[in-house]
């Protein structure tokens, strides 16, 4: 156990993570030829295609240290906000963390939340600049950042490169050197922590664990404590760049388990494995549950896909335990599900991962957030989804969930984003400098004015030099209203959303023009209008498409034209009352485009 070391790597996004674990795998040469290409660890074509990392890969490594040889199973971690539980999973199987941070942008926003995550976690923390060959590179200034933030001495950071392999040795010898051995009794009953697991449709749910006290055999007959259920391993072995199967893997090490599991609800990341002859005496505590921030509808374009939809989010979600989902019903759209996202982000990365892995095309609706709706007699319930909310005669007042949120900029940006944050209904904490010209914002926020595209106009008026990460931090009341969206005085309620009564005027008017752009004209006029309860307060019409009926008379009365004309107003009429609107799946999407 003394020469095993369990590290992850965590930086803001963009900070060269993935680089640096390709020259790790590199040098101590697990991967080698053919298989070593940019990016080894992200397998996922969607990984590749946006140049981030998803999932948290485990990896492998022998490395020789002063002639004795060490085992290091690295995690590789997302750096984006939206897939900050993935860290979180990563950290609780580590001992040590390696914290990146790029030389020529200094520490950012997420930087601090996961190092703050790996601190609470007990992890040993070796600082890394990363990128020191980048002409815009200012190692020393970046070195009194790290130095305010973790109080290390100067000599304990390492100066590297991902992309040309400067300080790869340094980073290894300090991982051995620095990183604490895992404990643990491989004699003790089985205890083992599952971190994350994946579906295949040939062997069943592979589950990865981290090994705390016990030996774990193939051929064993284990069972999972909160599920209950017991299993025999068939098989069990070590994550190399490929599965790798071992006859037996003891404390300390991070594994594989195949046991032929086929339903997902058998398997949930944080659960203990122990043996079914000799139980541990409890299961492995402090596993966080992850609480979704943003909710939207998923339904199936065919409603006959209802059952593969769940099957295929079933599966998803053991490859990624972040997402949640219930069933609901829509009007509109028929059976679907209410899912929990954290983030936009994630929402469309769950989408796109649905069409490519699964073949599921799906429409979402509008994205919204969770409130407390609290009833005239004292009662509370959580609304989802604004076809939730009950009648406002009944209700006494709303609270919706409010945000801290840290914003870390240059001093030159101040303006426009106190402006951007103040327009959202925020409120400034307290501003401080961090060092030289960066300076950090902390506001409160209410979720759900930044929920649809708050990051990108932040990103876009601090031309990319604003980082920004957050949590949630407490219920606020709020004097909120229900948007109906009604076609032809039908409501639509996927269309609907919750709204501060402040914005809801023009946030309807706005929904209206852009509905009239995308909604096709039909053979009669189509009223699109916006309300609050019985309140109209927005209207747009689509008008009809005509055919021309008076054009086959040319001369003679006018009677004729007139006859003709009142005809068609009375097929019109007819059509009006028994026809229906589609709207099509980019009206949902509009919304979250409207600006």
């Amino acid at each position: 156990m003394k020469h095993i070391r369990n590290f992850c790597i965590i930086a803001h996004i963009d900070h060269g993570k993935s680089t640096l674990a390709d020259r790790l795998l590199e040098r101590t040469k697990t991967v080698v030829g053919k298989d070593l290409q940019d990016q080894v660890l992200d397998d996922m074509d969607l990984e590749r295609e946006r140049g981030i990392t998803i999932k948290s890969h485990a990896i492998q490594m022998d490395y020789i240290h002063k002639g004795e040889a060490y085992v290091l199973n690295l995690i590789d971690t997302p750096g984006h906000v939206d897939f900050s539980y993935e860290v979180s999973r990563s950290i609780a199987a580590c001992e040590g963390a390696l914290l990146i941070v790029d030389a020529s942008q200094g520490i950012q926003a997420q930087t601090i939340s996961n190092l703050y995550m790996a601190i609470d976690n007990g992890l040993e923390i070796i600082p890394v600049i990363n990128k020191v060959d980048l002409d815009s590179a200012k190692p020393d200034e970046v070195e009194d950042q790290i130095i305010d933030l973790l109080g290390c001495k100067r000599d304990e950071i390492i100066r590297a490169s991902g992309k040309t392999g400067i300080g790869v040795d340094e980073i290894l010898d300090a991982i051995v050197e620095r990183v604490p051995a895992p404990k643990g009794d491989p004699d003790a009953p089985l205890q083992a922590l599952i971190f994350d697991s994946v579906f295949n449709p040939f062997r069943g749910i592979i589950a990865y664990f981290k090994i705390l006290n016990g030996t774990l055999r193939k051929d064993d007959f284990v069972k999972f404590v909160s599920t209950d259920k017991e299993y025999h391993a068939d098989e069990v072995g070590v994550l190399k760049l490929t599965m790798s199967p071992r006859e037996e893997l003891s404390a300390g090490n991070v594994g594989y388990i195949i046991s032929g599991i086929k339903t997902s609800k058998e398997v949930r990341v944080g659960d203990t494995i122990t043996h079914v002859e000799q139980p541990c005496e409890k299961a492995i505590a402090g596993f966080q549950e992850v609480k979704p921030m943003v909710f939207a509808g998923v339904y199936p374009i065919v409603n006959e896909d209802f059952e593969n939809l769940r099957s295929s989010l079933e599966k998803l979600q053991l490859n990624d335990a972040s997402l949640t989902f219930q069933p609901e019903s829509s009007i509109a759209l028929g059976f679907g599900f209410r899912c929990g996202f954290l983030g936009l982000l994630h929402m469309e990365i769950v989408q796109e991962r649905l069409s490519r892995e699964y073949n599921m095309e799906v429409i979402t609706t509008v994205p919204n957030v969770s409130y407390k709706v609290f009833d005239k007699k004292g009662g509370c319930i959580e609304v989802h989804n604004p076809a939730g909310m009950p009648d406002p005669t009944y209700i006494d007042h709303i609270e919706e969930p409010y945000i801290r949120a840290s914003i870390i900029t240059v001093t030159d940006y101040i303006g426009p984003i106190m402006t951007l944050c103040l327009g959202k209904r925020g409120e400034l904490v307290k501003q401080e400098y961090i060092s030289g010209n960066r300076i950090e914002l902390i506001f409160d926020l209410p979720l759900g004015e930044i929920v649809i595209d708050f990051y990108d106009k932040l990103k876009s008026i601090s031309k990319g030099y604003a980082s920004f990460d957050y949590h949630i931090h407490d219920f606020r009341e709020s004097r909120l209203v229900k948007l109906d969206i009604l076609l032809n005085g039908e409501p639509v309620d996927a269309l609907s959303t919750l709204t501060h009564f402040d914005n809801a005027a023009t946030f309807g008017r706005r929904m209206c023009e852009k509905l009239k752009e995308l909604i096709p004209r039909q053979q009669f006029d189509i009223a699109v209008q916006a309300a609050i309860g019985a309140k109209i307060i927005a209207r747009e019409t689509i008008k009809a498409v005509r055919k021309d009926v008076t054009a086959k008379c040319y001369g003679g009365d006018v009677s004729r034209k007139r006859k003709l004309l009142e005809k068609q107003k009375a097929g019109k009429k007819r059509m009006k009352q028994i026809g229906s609107v589609e709207v099509p799946q980019k009206a949902f999407l509009a919304v979250l485009k409207l600006d």
